[in-house]
């Protein structure tokens, strides 16, 4: 459990830099800043997004999904604001930073769970 929890934080990490590279808003200091960002990441979406959530959740539906964009913004930003190390210009850079952090945490994560399952180390998805 304790090895791919490693991985999938190491690949946050790594995509985390991916974004500092194309949002030039976001900026990264090295990849043990971006390890320490990805972990408050983690921990933002675990235990304040759903709060958030809840409570947005009329708004959420009269735009039909739209304001989890504003949320996630929300949060990438915030996280940008209380790391050293980590930073995030702008509300706008953290909406594009938080939906390119998922499109290359998701595209890290798979290609991670296809070469595991090739050399058959993990049954489960990461």
């Amino acid at each position: 459990m304790l090895p791919r929890l490693l991985l999938i934080w190491t690949l946050n990490s790594l995509a985390l830099i991916a974004v500092a590279s194309f949002v030039p808003g976001i900026h990264v200091d090295g990849f043990m800043a971006a390890f320490i960002a990805a972990f408050v990441l983690g921990l933002v979406n675990t235990l304040i997004r759903p709060v958030f959530l809840v409570l947005t959740l009329p708004v959420t539906v009269l735009t039909l999904g739209l304001f989890i964009f504003v949320i996630n913004g929300l949060m990438f930003w915030f996280a940008g604001s209380i790391l050293k190390g980590f930073v995030v210009d702008s509300f706008w850079h953290g909406v594009m930073g938080a939906v390119l952090y998922s499109i290359f945490s998701w595209a890290l994560s798979a290609a991670a769970a296809q070469i595991a399952r090739k050399h058959g180390q993990y049954t489960n998805k990461l």
